[in-house]
């Protein structure tokens, strides 16, 4: 499985992308057949404190899982995706199940 990360706006540090790398991994512990996770964090242009997204996109064989989280830190936004990620995989794997 390989993660790619893309900053829009700003320098990622590798503090972050270790972060990143550790929390996605854990999220494709729940499924062998993934294929890659893409990454984008993107700072926004505005005056609110969670002006902070991430966007993890997951794909699956036949599929591509989508999360997109705002938040005050770009780890807490990975986090809450990350856990969005694991719901929307559990549901995904119960459905290829089914067939």
């Amino acid at each position: 499985m390989k993660v790619n990360i893309q900053a829009t706006n700003f320098n990622v540090d590798r503090k972050l992308v270790d972060f990143v790398n550790e929390r996605l991994g854990k999220v494709a512990k729940f499924y062998d057949k993934v294929i890659a996770i893409e990454v984008f964090l993107k700072l926004e242009n505005n005056n609110e404190k969670e002006n902070k997204t991430a966007e993890i996109k997951m794909l699956v064989p036949g599929d591509e899982l989508v999360v997109k989280k705002t938040s005050k830190s770009f780890e807490e936004s990975t986090d809450l995706g990350a856990d969005a990620l694991e719901r929307l995989l559990m549901k995904y794997k119960d459905k290829m199940k089914a067939y």
